[in-house]
């Protein structure tokens, strides 16, 4: 679908455009809608990456939770009307479904679930920062992420190129859950989902869909695109253990031979898609130890990356392979 290669970079962007914004934080999904939503969805996660907050007044924090909801509505509304206005303007049809699961080698999935939970990851933060109970903050903002990317398949529904995707709904879930479950265990993220990329000769044999420059590919390519799970394993030791806490295992999922989004497309021109598995570490920049307010707010929005570092990959086609350096 042409509105899935949109909407897993909105998530990476998302970070970015609020701390410019703010100053305070899509891969390919399967929704045009979902490509720009993540932008207006949490207007300033980032901004939770402050040092702790003293006591703040009631009134402060009235206004605080005032300028979060009220600026999320906002921002949430004025997109939303813009798709339906913009860019769904093509013939409507009654909603219904598409099983789209086995496109892609599901990375598409990746990227739903890696959203969600960033979205909401983003949402809790800012609703502690905004003075909520920890309860509150954790109950309403985990689900956040699950709430800004699901109605907007009802617009992929009703349109006849594409259709609603139930697996969609069910990694937005996941993700959003998954988010839910550390901050119920933990008060934190322990477990954290993210990305990396980098540029493949695929898009070249396709580049209407691929793209056709560096970021268009950056964007469109599947076969760039790697999901981590990073592991804060400091944090499931004893107190007083010398794992440096900033130094995480990940594991790593991918695949190529992508260029079409079906394999027997895929098959018919010659190609053949695998999956690819990865061990590596990580250095999770939330850890680096600094009393600069502008640079916790930077590593707080870059910490959604998994930054260059040696991998261990292994796929069924060629079995193991080393990379000094993964991108």
């Amino acid at each position: 679908m042409a509105s899935a290669f949109f909407i897993s970079v909105l998530p990476r962007l998302k970070f970015l455009v609020v701390l410019a914004i703010a100053g305070a934080g899509c891969g390919p999904f399967t929704s045009r809608a979902q490509a720009l939503l993540p932008l207006a969805a949490s207007a300033s996660p980032a901004a939770v990456a402050s040092a702790p907050i003293p006591i703040d007044s009631a009134a402060q924090r009235r206004r605080r939770l005032r300028l979060l909801v009220g600026g999320s509505a906002l921002s949430y509304g004025v997109i939303y009307t813009g798709l339906t206005t913009a860019w769904y303007t093509g013939e409507r049809v009654p909603l219904h479904w598409f099983n789209d699961l086995p496109e892609w080698q599901q990375l598409d999935k990746c990227g739903h679930f890696w959203g969600a939970f960033q979205e909401s990851r983003g949402a809790v933060d800012m609703l502690r920062w905004a003075g909520l109970s920890e309860k509150k903050a954790i109950w309403y903002g985990s689900f956040v992420g699950f709430a800004i990317q699901s109605p907007l398949e009802l617009l992929d529904g009703q349109d006849p190129a594409y259709g609603a995707s139930a697996t969609d709904l069910a990694a937005n879930f996941l993700g959003s859950a998954t988010l839910l479950a550390q901050q119920l265990a933990w008060h934190d993220v322990r477990i954290l989902p993210k990305w990396s990329f980098h540029l493949t000769s695929y898009a070249k044999m396709r580049p209407n869909v691929l793209g056709s420059n560096v970021p268009e590919r950056w964007l469109k390519d599947y076969n760039g695109q790697t999901y981590w799970l990073c592991t804060d394993v400091g944090a499931f030791l004893k107190p007083g253990n010398r794992w440096p806490r900033w130094l995480q295992p990940a594991l790593g999922y991918g695949g190529q031979d992508m260029v079409y989004n079906d394999d027997g497309t895929n098959a018919a021109a010659g190609l053949s898609p695998y999956r690819q598995f990865y061990l590596s570490v990580d250095v999770d920049l939330r850890r680096i130890p600094t009393r600069s307010v502008l640079l916790k707010r930077v590593f707080y929005t870059l910490s959604i990356f998994h930054l260059p570092a040696p991998a261990l990959e292994y796929n069924g086609r060629n079995g193991f392979a080393f990379h000094g350096l993964y991108l």
